[in-house]
């Protein structure tokens, strides 16, 4: 697909007869504030984006069998409408720091598929902090590594938000 060319595509929203239309138009602005209504960027539609905006503010302090520590700044790309760090970026550097942390019990032989991820948002990381991620393996078999993830402020050592994350373990040859 051409960069530029493309056009957002307008579903027709159908409506429930028993939704009154101010909770249609409380939703519907509430999108448009969010800025669902806009079109992605050419720079940003492409393949596997979010996680280069994430990388470059997450750096490995540690690695250990079982266990990694990284550090993360939040800066103003993660940021929500509210000005803490999104859900999702918390979601996407849990979901990369969990696999960094299994890959270190895991051999090579086999690949793992992230099967549930849980996440608490306790707090928020506003923006310009450091935040030291620490993940580790609870248990690790033959077919299942279960490994959590805490997110504290560097500064305080405030716990903001901690994930659960479960990966299943196949053999590249069955796959």
């Amino acid at each position: 697909m051409a960069a530029g060319k493309e056009t957002p595509t307008v579903a027709a929203t159908t409506v429930a007869e028993d939704v009154p239309p101010e909770y249609y138009k409380a939703v519907t602005g509430f999108f448009n504030h969010m800025g669902a209504h806009q079109t992605i960027k050419p720079e940003h539609n492409v393949k596997d984006s979010f996680s280069n905006l994430i990388s470059g503010g997450l750096k490995v302090i540690s690695i250990e069998r079982g266990k990694i520590s990284c550090l993360l700044n939040v800066k103003a790309p993660t940021l929500n409408i509210y000005g803490g760090m999104h859900g999702g970026a918390v979601a996407a550097v849990a979901e990369r720091v969990a696999i960094a942390c299994a890959r270190t019990v895991v051999g090579k032989d086999k690949d793992i598929f992230l099967g549930e991820l849980a996440i608490s948002y306790l707090s928020s990381a506003p923006p310009n902090t450091e935040i030291v991620v620490d993940g580790s393996v609870v248990r690790s078999g033959r077919n299942l590594t279960v490994t959590t993830v805490n997110f504290r402020l560097k500064e305080s050592g405030r716990l903001v938000y901690m994930s659960r994350a479960t990966f299943y373990n196949m053999s590249v040859s069955s796959l």
